[in-house]
């Protein structure tokens, strides 16, 4: 199900800064000849990630779930002088790829990537982290909150892709994963430690601003 009339996706692109380079050439490959395209943050979303994170300035970013390195190198782009970015996946067949991404980016040195269950990575994570973007299996995003919001500081955001999940957050007898973005949408909205804005671009990003401990 397309939530965005496709002519007003285009139109938004053309009138969006163009990627680089490097990131067309990631949004092809992916589409060429990685399975399942559709998670790639593409243009639109990646200008608006690059966007946040340089009006946020993080000193330190944590990203659960790279994919194919996409959205790691546009939130790279906001990050402070010194700065450093953890990006955690458990695709191993896609990690010569993507570090062969961030060296052509330049940011092998800056992204520290992972390859594991985040789960029990981030634990051993002390943070903080000024910006967190998740974007992994949809039936633990609330695990993974859980986990971050504690290393996220006052005033420190986060970030979730495919809270509107193709739009099947609305059906009333929703499967296991639409569920579990429904239950994470609930969590955040009643959170009073935080407050939040979902933004109907692509497939829905939440914003989340930490308010209180």
């Amino acid at each position: 199900m397309e939530i965005i009339n496709p002519y007003i996706s285009r139109y938004a692109e053309e009138h969006t800064s163009p990627e680089n380079p490097l990131l067309k050439k990631i949004n092809r490959d992916t589409h060429a000849q990685v399975l399942m395209p559709r998670m790639l943050s593409g243009h639109l979303q990646g200008r608006l990630l690059a966007m946040i994170s340089h009006m946020v300035k993080p000193k330190a970013i944590l990203e659960v779930g790279t994919y194919t390195g996409y959205s790691a190198i546009c939130l790279a782009e906001g990050l402070r002088e010194g700065g450093t970015l953890v990006t955690i996946d458990n695709n191993e067949e896609l990690e010569e790829r993507v570090r062969s991404y961030f060296r052509q980016a330049g940011l092998e040195q800056i992204i520290d990537y992972r390859i594991g269950n985040a789960l029990e990575i981030i634990p051993t994570l002390a943070g903080p982290f000024d910006l967190v973007f998740i974007d992994a299996d949809k039936e633990n995003y609330i695990r993974y909150y859980d986990l971050v919001v504690n290393i996220v500081p006052l005033g420190g955001y986060i970030l979730a892709d495919n809270v509107l999940w193709s739009g099947k957050v609305l059906d009333t007898k929703p499967d296991k994963d639409t569920k579990a973005i429904q239950d994470f949408n609930r969590k955040i909205q009643n959170d009073e430690r935080v407050e939040n804005v979902l933004l109907p671009v692509r497939d829905g990003i939440m914003i989340v601003r930490k308010i209180k401990s």
